[in-house]
């Protein structure tokens, strides 16, 4: 995923990896739009509770959440990419 919107690929708008922000690592983060990516691969079903308190932590800084499996990430990454693509289109315009 990371080939796919690094350098300002991803409309225009650049993300930057394995961002730490109150004491929290992202895994995709662009600023401007506050936006978080999260890829859960399955090490995450035994965090369910630790993830979204840590995403309501975040959120509480005005950070906006978009998150997708690893598998679903995997099989059908232009589906993913299409996904964040029209949640910018439709968000950016409320910064």
């Amino acid at each position: 995923m990371w080939d796919k919107i690094k350098g300002k690929q991803l409309s225009g708008y650049k993300f930057r990896r394995q961002r730490v922000i109150d004491n929290f690592i992202i895994d995709f983060y662009c600023h401007e739009l506050k936006l978080a990516i999260e890829i859960d691969g399955i090490t995450h079903s035994w965090k369910e509770k630790y993830d979204q308190d840590r995403q309501n932590k975040l959120e509480s800084l005005g950070i906006k959440f978009l998150r997708f499996s690893e598998a679903q990430t995997r099989r059908n990454l232009w589906v993913v990419l299409e996904i964040i693509k029209e949640w910018i289109k439709n968000n950016k315009e409320n910064e």
